[in-house]
Formats: C-alpha cells, structure tokens, sequence
C-alpha cells in the first residue's frame, strides 16, 4: 500500500489525482485509495472534461495550493482520465512540505 498520494519518479515526482470534473466549486475532496492501494488526491474542479479545460484547471489549483509556477507541473498520463498522474522536478524541502501539509489537511 502506498503511505502518500505522491512518490518520486527518476529526477522527480510524480503526483498521483482522482478528478472530478463540473463541480460547483474548486476544492481538495480528500484522499482516494484504489484496490491495489494506490493513494490518490482527490480534487473536485469546476472546469468541464473537454478540449483540456479540466486539467488545465487541475494543474492551476495544485499548482497556487503548492506555491509553484504552473509550468512545473505537467500532465504526465490521463489526459481524459479521471485518474491522473502529474509530473514535477520540483522537489526542494519546500515544495515536499506544501505535500505533506496538503496531506494532513486532505486525510
């Protein structure tokens, strides 16, 4: 089982996110755990799941919650998934503090 909704992937991190689009407003929902007890963020986002709109959105709200730039975060895979995985090479101590704060806050 995995403990966090992140772990670290080659020269970075890869954020790991349950989506739900055309919510009323933007906000973290908690956490999500699969079967295989993969642990995911869940984040409600009132953009609709079309032409990208979501996850531009997704990568915006992570990206101000966290206090980086929106250009440090990519779509790494589920473009028109709602499970989602993000990619950073931001992983100063900062940066690794705004996740677990994030986490105690989601849990």
């Amino acid at each position: 089982m995995q403990s966090r909704f992140w772990s670290t992937y080659r020269d970075g991190l890869l954020i790991f996110i349950r989506a739900t689009a055309g919510a009323r407003r933007n906000a973290f929902a908690g956490l999500y755990c699969d079967p295989d007890g993969k642990m995911s963020l869940k984040i409600a986002i009132q953009a609709q799941p079309e032409k990208g709109k979501a996850n531009k959105a997704i990568i915006q709200f992570l990206a101000k919650r966290l206090g980086v730039a929106k250009s440090q975060l990519q779509l790494h895979s589920g473009q028109t998934d709602r499970m989602k995985t993000l990619y950073t090479t931001c992983h100063d101590q900062q940066f690794l503090t705004s996740l677990e704060r994030l986490y105690e806050e989601v849990k």
